[in-house]
């Protein structure tokens, strides 16, 4: 039960942290020293995507449901929980890129714009 809890948990970070670098741009908005945090993540998440990387939680999240008598699961996060629900085929190469480059994009216009707003 507690490496079950503790999957759990690593899911809910990854989650979070997959949140944070799709949305916390405006957050940054809002508060622009969170941009210190912020950009870190977001190269991160851009990078794992862009170049086809796994994040270490989603290894370490297979371990605890290992652990806890579950069975772990094949390919990613954004395969298992998100895109195996938008496309029942998995998660193609060509779509990991399309998610990387959408998440560079929408944070650079949102950067872009502060830089912008900032200089006036």
């Amino acid at each position: 039960m507690f490496y079950g809890w503790l999957a759990n948990f690593v899911l809910l970070i990854h989650l979070g942290f997959i949140l944070f670098v799709a949305l916390g741009g405006l957050a940054v908005l809002r508060r622009p020293r969170l941009a210190w945090l912020h950009l870190p993540c977001v190269t991160w998440g851009v990078a794992v995507e862009l170049m086809g990387w796994y994040c270490p939680l989603t290894p370490l999240e297979n371990r605890f449901r290992l652990l806890a008598g579950e069975e772990g699961y094949a390919g990613d996060f954004l395969q298992h929980y998100l895109l195996a629900t938008i496309y029942p085929e998995g998660l193609t190469r060509g779509a990991q890129t399309a998610i990387g480059l959408a998440a560079l994009l929408v944070n650079v216009l949102i950067y872009g714009w502060l830089l912008i707003r900032g200089r006036q």
